[in-house]
């Protein structure tokens, strides 16, 4: 189901949605784009709109490189995203990163590689 603005056009994905779509566990190497130098890794999950890291977390509002490999592709995938929020599970922190100015090819790729584990799954 699309949200609809108040024109009646598609509007954004409610915050609920996003959080109900796949999400896969996933490495991935991240480092502040301020500050360049070198990418840490990073255990933590994919989505269609972002990714959820845990261990070291840049504070709120922080823009991010990120660089990863989905399973099967020889490409690397990067992108580069915004800190929307941090988290605290368990005694652990969490950084909750949207995507920004994905290349479309790689939002095909993510888009193709949840689709076949959700296939997958429903086997």
């Amino acid at each position: 189901m699309v949200d609809r603005d108040t024109k009646g056009g598609p509007g954004p994905a409610s915050e609920a949605d996003r959080r109900d779509s796949l999400r896969i566990p996933i490495r991935l190497m991240v480092r502040e784009a301020a500050l360049g130098g070198s990418f840490d890794e990073r255990k933590g999950n994919l989505s269609l709109g972002g990714v959820y890291f845990t261990d070291g977390h840049p504070p709120f509002g922080t823009r991010v490189e990120l660089r990863f490999l989905l399973p099967g592709e020889r490409a690397e995938i990067r992108a580069a995203g915004e800190i929307l929020r941090v988290s605290r599970e368990g005694g652990a922190f969490g950084a909750h990163v949207r995507f920004q100015d994905l290349p479309l090819e790689a939002e095909l790729a993510i888009a193709r590689f949840l689709d076949d584990v959700l296939k997958g799954a429903a086997r």
